[in-house]
């Protein structure tokens, strides 16, 4: 993948999540874009996101859904610490 393919994923992934981050903070949550590297997203969850034991549900049926069906090339979604 070309720089220019990665940068625009990049910014195909926060648009997304712009979309989404107003349901994270209506329950006191965010999440942070990491990284985007060959198709994986890599994402960490604060405030009460990052602590809340629904978390992995939110990010996998949530947040990895949104994003597989809106940007081309996510394969998968990761939370990191």
């Amino acid at each position: 993948m070309s720089d220019t393919q990665s940068i625009s994923m990049y910014d195909e992934v926060a648009e997304v999540l712009d979309k989404l981050r107003p349901f994270l903070q209506r329950d006191g949550g965010d999440v942070e874009l990491v990284d985007v590297e060959d198709g994986i997203v890599k994402l960490k969850l604060v405030g009460a996101c990052g602590s809340c034991p629904s978390s992995t549900i939110t990010l996998k049926a949530g947040i990895e859904r949104a994003l597989l069906e809106e940007v081309d090339g996510v394969q998968e979604v990761v939370q990191v610490f």
